[in-house]
């Protein structure tokens, strides 16, 4: 059996009420896009060093700066990009910039900060951090009983 137009019209109506107007609730709305994508970091320690794995493909290694001052670690990178396509009846102009500065606090009893090193391969921005031999855990001592 068929809906009647009464058993329909009362539904659509409740739809237009409930779902149509909160899609249009513009004063709930941001349109100014304030997010910042920033490259995704695994930090990982072990007995003698952190490693630092930051996700950027697409990069190159001179795409980054990696700086150490006052025991911050800082990567960043800047990269800027223009496009001029030109053809008889039209002129196109695209550019992009994308920006991200990634900090890390180091402990500088820890951390052996000379031997700090960085490579970049696959699309993998990889940091090892080496720690002083100080922070490294040492063996159990036994001590004999006299």
């Amino acid at each position: 059996m068929l809906p009647t137009k009464r058993s329909i019209f009362p539904t659509l109506s409740r739809f237009f009420e409930d779902d149509w107007n909160t899609l249009f609730d513009w004063t709930s709305r941001n349109f100014s896009n304030t997010a910042t994508t920033l490259p995704s970091v695994n930090v990982k320690e072990t007995d003698h060093e952190f490693t630092v794995e930051m996700a950027a493909p697409g990069m190159k290694k001179d795409d980054f700066q990696i700086e150490l001052k006052d025991n911050v670690l800082t990567i960043k990178s800047e990269v800027q990009e223009e496009k001029v396509e030109e053809d008889e009846d039209y002129t196109r102009k695209e550019f992009s910039y994308q920006s991200f500065q990634r900090c890390f606090n180091l402990n500088q009893e820890v951390v052996d900060e000379g031997k700090i090193n960085a490579t970049y391969q696959e699309g993998i921005l990889h940091i090892s951090i080496p720690k002083k031999e100080a922070a490294k855990p040492k063996p159990a001592r036994v001590i004999k009983i006299s």
